[in-house]
């Protein structure tokens, strides 16, 4: 039986929110969403560039991302009903040779057959647990698939159902740019691997685990360490014994929320736009800085307001609020409560009275534990349905795909990372795995 970070919970309220979109664009559904062309198979958007329908569809995608081929006629034009039997099929041919692991934030149809479901942080620990598997199939996005490839023997293929699917904020961060911010602050701080007479260094990089593979070497070869939601404030405290400031990055939000809740005040948290000299701060502001904040952010989260949350509170009166940190600091702050994607499954599942909630995060989270826990009122707080563009791009019929091939000995859409980049890439991630948030 797969094992699952999530119960496996069985329930008649529809989860999916691909049969919400549909009925959105039929005309049986009075909800709204952000694009019509989510109805549609993501391989209408596979040649072309950019993220796709969705939350990041209006980001700028880097010249060069992957784009994936063709997918065969069999799986563009197979049934709902008909992808699943044969994903049931592949993987009980497969049997132990395969491990599916599926971010929380994949559709429905592709999570329940998912041996695994978490987040960033759980599922890099996943692919560590399964060091005999022939191959791991990823259920995310790019740099999810490119740790796992880190993490895992090297005889064994990680594989990302769609190359399309990649991570607009990841992007927003790139090897060049950030490789130009740590010279440009040497220029202003010194020399930033000597340390002082307290044994502490100018500056630590820290990345999110939203970031290439290319980012999180760079970050291993600078005593650097990666972080996630869920262990931000331990590696932020790891970061602090090690260096007077931090630079923080692709994600501001999350950098922002995590440090002022450490008690970092808002003046020493400059924002570093790669785009300006000095990231448009000033060599004093860099200077009494304590994190430094890259202009990154997630589509997803930015879409929450503190309207929304004032509107949850006007229609639900005692609604428990909960977002994610990636969201601005407005909204973490008129929140009941923020955390990572497991805090906030964590959070409902041990919620011993019916209680209305309003989250802020993906909506195929919340959707799935809206169905999972009936007992309870659970909603999104934005009221359009917007997926993730980028996570959307897995759709059931490429893991038939892959996973098909696979019986058949081919291995597709292999994620390899250089050796290169590889090694100091683990150090970085074995500094994370070794900060376990509390």
């Amino acid at each position: 039986m797969p094992t699952s970070t999530l119960p496996l919970i069985h329930t008649s309220v529809d989860a999916s929110v691909d049969h919400a979109i549909q009925a959105i664009v039929t005309g049986a559904s009075t909800e709204s969403t952000c694009s019509t062309d989510l109805a549609a198979g993501p391989w209408d958007f596979d040649t072309r560039p950019g993220y796709g329908p969705g939350s990041s569809m209006g980001d700028v995608i880097p010249t060069g991302a992957p784009r994936q081929g063709e997918l065969p006629a069999a799986y563009r034009e197979a049934s709902e009903e008909d992808l699943e039997a044969r994903i049931v099929a592949a993987k009980q041919t497969l049997g132990d040779r395969a491990v599916v692991l599926g971010h929380f934030y994949q559709r429905e149809e592709v999570v329940r057959h998912a041996d695994y479901v978490g987040d960033s942080f759980q599922l890099a620990n996943a692919a560590l647990e399964h060091p005999h598997a022939e191959a791991i199939i990823f259920c995310g996005v790019h740099f999810m698939a490119e740790t796992a490839d880190l993490l895992s023997q090297p005889e064994q293929s990680v594989i990302l159902p769609n190359l399309a699917a990649g991570c607009s904020m990841a992007d927003m961060a790139d090897i060049d740019q950030v490789e130009d911010c740590w010279e440009r602050l040497a220029d202003v701080l010194g020399p930033l691997d000597q340390p002082d007479a307290d044994g502490l260094v100018p500056v630590i990089p820290v990345t999110y685990m939203n970031s290439s593979a290319a980012i999180k070497g760079f970050v291993g070869r600078h005593g650097g360490i990666v972080c996630t939601s869920s262990n931000a404030l331990t590696v932020l405290e790891w970061a602090f014994a090690r260096g007077h400031r931090v630079l923080f990055f692709p994600d501001q939000h999350l950098g922002r929320n995590t440090a002022k809740a450490m008690g970092v005040p808002l003046s020493q948290m400059p924002m570093w736009n790669p785009r300006r000299p000095l990231g448009g701060s000033s060599a004093d502001e860099l200077q009494d800085s304590r994190v430094i904040l890259w202009h990154g952010f997630c589509s997803v989260h930015r879409r929450f307001t503190v309207d929304q949350i004032e509107q949850a509170r006007s229609e639900h009166p005692g609604v428990r609020v909960i977002v994610h940190p990636e969201c601005p600091m407005e909204v973490v702050d008129a929140a009941d409560e923020s955390g990572s994607t497991e805090y906030i499954r964590r959070a409902i599942a041990e919620a011993t009275e019916p209680t209305t909630f309003a989250i802020g995060t993906e909506i195929n989270l919340v959707r799935r534990l809206a169905a999972q826990h009936p007992q309870h009122k659970i909603f999104c707080l934005d009221p359009v349905v917007c997926p993730c563009s980028t996570m959307y791009r897995i759709h059931p019929g490429y893991l038939a795909w892959v996973l098909e091939e696979l019986v058949a000995g081919k291995v597709q859409n292999r994620i390899q990372v250089s050796d290169d980049v590889a090694k100091p890439a683990r150090v970085a991630l074995e500094r994370m795995l070794a900060a376990k948030p509390r």
